[in-house]
């Protein structure tokens, strides 16, 4: 009977990591670029007291055999990087990436960061640089008083100077691309860092290679869908619930047999 006690404690644990893990997507509903995360399962050990297969007389054998599983763990989230509803706001530093692909971003460290938000700005020294003031790479710095900013879906930048009749050609945008997006490091402030799992970037221009295109006046919303969220949330709830039953049920059985002794 202990043993149902300690699978359902594991359970107990599971859900509510689910819970943290869908909870956390839903406050994240309307976070430019936000990508959900999507928490994984497994079993745990097994206790084997007859071996499915074993011999049973000289011409028969145990056709599955018993196995006592032990509870449940949980042992990944993954990020989910399809990408968000494409939203219109008609601000010239406004960036969608529409596909594949990373904005680069100058940490303070000094590490280049990688981000989905294309919520670009202006500092004090006329570079475009993120919500929290980090510059973009390859850097891209205004040269002067600028009455047009326009970039291409190729990631192309160019600005109409006051008192100057041709457009100027900037530094081009470009994205990193990764073969395996999942094994990014999320650290917050809508950043991620590479690690050894996602393998080291891979630089180019947009709409090459299988990276996404890019588009001006438009930002990537969250790829959080509340009611799905709503449904994983009442379905985990029941979850808990059915555990907390089981430890309630394992209870009253041992309660029962310590009366009667």
């Amino acid at each position: 009977m202990h043993g149902a006690l300690h699978v359902a404690k594991t359970g107990l644990s599971a859900q509510d990591t689910q819970l943290k893990v869908i909870s956390n997507n839903l406050a994240n509903v309307n976070t430019v670029g936000f990508k959900k995360d999507r928490l994984e399962f497994e079993d745990l050990l097994y206790q084997v007291q007859r071996q499915p297969g074993a011999i049973t007389g000289e011409d028969s054998q145990l056709p599955s055999g018993l196995q006592l599983g032990s509870g449940v763990r949980t042992i990944a989230t993954q990020k989910q990087f399809h990408t968000g509803d494409m939203q219109v706001t008609d601000q010239p530093f406004d960036i969608g990436i529409n596909g594949r692909g990373f904005l680069q971003v100058q940490m303070p460290n000094g590490e280049i960061g990688y981000t989905r938000n294309g919520q670009l700005h202006i500092d004090s020294e006329n570079r475009i640089v993120t919500a929290e003031g980090y510059p973009i790479e390859p850097a891209i710095t205004l040269p002067g008083e600028v009455i047009n900013f326009s970039v291409g879906t190729d990631g192309s930048v160019s600005v109409q100077l006051a008192g100057e009749a041709a457009p100027q050609e900037l530094p081009q945008l470009e994205l990193a691309d990764f073969v395996n997006p999942q094994g990014l490091q999320a650290i917050g402030q809508n950043l991620f860092i590479e690690t050894a799992a996602s393998g080291a970037p891979i630089i180019g221009v947009p709409g090459e290679e299988g990276r996404g295109i890019v588009q001006q006046g438009v930002l990537e919303g969250s790829n959080v869908n509340a009611v799905e969220e709503l449904v994983n949330m009442i379905t985990t709830q029941r979850a808990y619930e059915m555990n907390s039953k089981v430890i309630s049920t394992a209870d009253e059985m041992l309660g029962y047999v310590s009366q009667q002794l």
